[in-house]
């Protein structure tokens, strides 16, 4: 999906931790029943915060956020990269120079022998399928220029990764900003896509996490804990157990507090994470107003949220310090946050000026809520904290 990616931050190291699903077994006594083997999720993966403030005219100090997830191997090659978790998109990118040869990668392209479909280099397939992944909107979009490639990879650090299967992403050669005609240095956008449903470039990739295999009892899916304010840091700050892969019976019952929220398909893309909603927030006149609106919940954004109103008297303009902003769903969620000077900014919009009609709340909503993310049955799940 498509979404703005103000600045880029400085990448750190992180680490990972998983738990294998244990067996239960027992000696069968004559009168004793056979235990049964509790659903445990797949893995609990910790996630780095990194902060950077950035000044803007004349002296607003915003906090740019991001949540990084590392891949330490891809193929048969051991590495070092940090891709963006973006529940925003879906599917993986990541950029070709360190993975494939230089003689390879062109500014026009990846280089596949004439007459062939695909190439295997470095335990990498690559295919002669290319395409353009979008990143933004009107007024700020990133392009991503590559082909569909298959590999399998460790997310996580070497010593406690989790390996996945051979997975689809996309492999990109060249990223630009389409409003400057810069291009972008190498991974400087590599994206880990948690996002339901395909991706737009091709309907071959989907969330990398939807192709782990589940247990008995244990659902195609991830929990994103809330993330703690306090470990936004320059350096970047490692959390462990804040990504939860595979759900179990527990997360998915009433009694786990999220509140879930179907999601509807769509021909292209498949299922959205678009959620419908009620905003309520004070007009620049000082009164009160409610619009329905397609909200997607969004960790790919860093700092500004944007609340899409087709009525605006301007542009673009964002809301005095101190604005109380309220979404509320037909199931029963609801969240309040205020404005404030560097965090919780919220501009609102016009479809028009963005191309975008969606309202888009950023990672400062993940430091207030719980958020679950159901494959198998195709809901989102929220929770208040």
């Amino acid at each position: 999906m498509r979404k703005i990616y103000p600045g880029y931050l400085s990448l750190c190291a992180a680490g990972l931790l998983f738990t294998l699903l244990l067996v239960a077994s027992c000696k069968k006594d004559h009168g004793t029943p056979t235990p049964v083997a509790t659903a445990k999720p797949i893995a609990d993966i910790g996630l780095y915060e990194v902060d950077t403030d950035i000044v803007s005219a004349p002296k607003d100090t915003i906090n740019y956020k991001r949540i990084f997830i590392p891949i330490t191997r891809v193929g048969t090659q051991t590495v070092q990269y940090f891709s963006v978790f973006d529940t925003g998109s879906t599917g993986m990118t990541m950029g070709a120079a360190g993975l494939l040869p230089k003689s390879m990668i062109t500014t026009s392209g990846i280089k596949i022998p004439a007459g062939q479909d695909s190439v295997n280099v470095n335990g990498i397939t690559v295919t002669n399928q290319t395409a353009i992944m979008a990143y933004g909107n009107a007024q700020s979009e990133i392009q991503e220029f590559g082909n569909l490639a298959y590999t399998t990879m460790i997310v996580g650090t070497q010593q406690d990764g989790i390996t996945t299967a051979r997975i689809p992403f996309f492999l990109y050669y060249k990223i630009l900003d389409v409003n400057t005609g810069e291009a972008s240095y190498d991974h400087s956008n590599d994206v880990f896509g948690v996002g339901p449903g395909v991706s737009y470039a091709s309907d071959q990739i989907k969330s990398p996490l939807s192709y782990f295999k589940t247990g008995t009892g244990v659902t195609s899916g991830f929990k994103l804990a809330q993330l703690p304010k306090s470990g936004f840091s320059i350096g970047g700050t490692f959390v462990a157990d804040l990504l939860t892969i595979g759900l179990v019976p527990d997360d998915l019952a009433a009694s786990s507090g999220f509140v879930m929220h179907p999601l509807q398909y769509f021909n292209q893309g498949g299922y959205s994470a678009d959620l419908p909603v009620t905003v309520t927030y004070v007009n620049f006149n000082g009164t009160s107003k409610s619009l329905a609106a397609t909200l997607l919940l969004d960790t790919g954004t860093p700092a500004i949220s944007t609340i899409a109103d087709p009525t605006a008297a301007s542009d673009i303009a964002q809301l005095p310090v101190g604005t109380n902003i309220t979404i509320s769903t037909s199931a029963g969620f609801s969240y309040t946050y205020t404005s404030k000077k560097s965090t919780y900014i919220t501009d609102v919009v016009k479809p028009t000026f963005t191309g975008d009609p969606r309202t888009i709340f950023g990672l400062d909503f993940f430091t207030d809520n719980e958020f679950l993310l159901d494959y198998t049955d195709h809901k989102i799940g929220l929770k208040n904290n």
